[in-house]
């Protein structure tokens, strides 16, 4: 008599957690709101809790859970204190969309000596991501999957030029640098890095005009949910490659 095969184990589903920054309105509202849409938990981000707390209520019955957390990115110690938070909580961190940002500052010339807005553009765009970026990444090497969506704009590629938003573009423009050279190191690792250009959207940063913001969230979210194999060290709008 021919043994039975035992039916082998069936696999628990992995439950995914995101963090997106800058998540209590405008774009990083609408990103927290479509990845809890697929089931993840999603940490809102928020530099004023009240209104992180806010906005994850309006979130409220979605299929994923939606919890507000304090989040000033330029903020070292508040940023360590939410990873080791996180690794307390969850014991895990699958998503990282890094979208606080603004700074805009579409008068502005290179020729200016005030730097002021410069150095907070830099210090929220760059430093506040690889900040972020560095202090979660053990989260995500531990279980090696990971997706990290760098939140960018066409005014940081090397193609576009033009007279006016200097700190907004030369911050962009690093940005993208930081997500070629992260993706680089971290190749093989089943952790991805790419940055997302939106487009222009009609939020508070991008004024009326622009396409809605839940266009522009959809490219940051597919990039959040790329499948394995996933490319890395790309710059993406609307789901397409677009030129660093």
């Amino acid at each position: 008599m021919n043994a039975r095969a035992r039916p082998g184990p069936t696999a628990t589903p992995v439950h995914r957690v995101a963090l997106v920054s800058g998540a209590n309105r405008g774009l990083g509202f609408e990103v927290a709101h479509q990845l809890s849409a697929t089931g993840m938990t999603v940490l809102l981000g928020a530099r004023d809790l009240d209104k992180g707390l806010i906005a994850a209520r309006r979130l409220a019955g979605a299929a994923g859970e939606v919890v507000a957390v304090q989040l000033d990115v330029t903020q070292q110690e508040q940023v360590d204190t939410l990873a080791r938070w996180v690794d307390i909580t969850y014991g895990r961190l699958d998503v990282l969309v890094n979208n606080a940002g603004g700074y805009y500052d579409h008068d502005a010339h290179a020729s200016a000596n005030d730097l002021a807005v410069a150095q907070v553009a830099m210090d929220t765009h760059l430093y506040g991501s690889w900040r972020v970026t560095s202090a979660m990444l053990p989260l995500m090497r531990r279980h090696r999957y990971g997706r990290i969506v760098n939140v960018s704009s066409r005014c940081g590629a090397s193609t576009s030029s033009g007279p006016h938003c200097v700190a907004y573009r030369a911050s962009k423009a690093a940005l993208n640098s930081y997500t070629r050279t992260l993706a680089d190191e971290l190749d093989g690792s089943g952790i991805t890095v790419n940055a997302v250009c939106p487009g222009w959207v009609a939020t508070d940063l991008g004024g009326p005009g622009g396409r809605p913001v839940e266009r522009g969230a959809e490219g940051i979210v597919w990039a959040a949910c790329l499948p394995s194999p996933a490319p890395t060290g790309r710059f993406f709008q609307d789901g397409q490659a677009i030129g660093w």
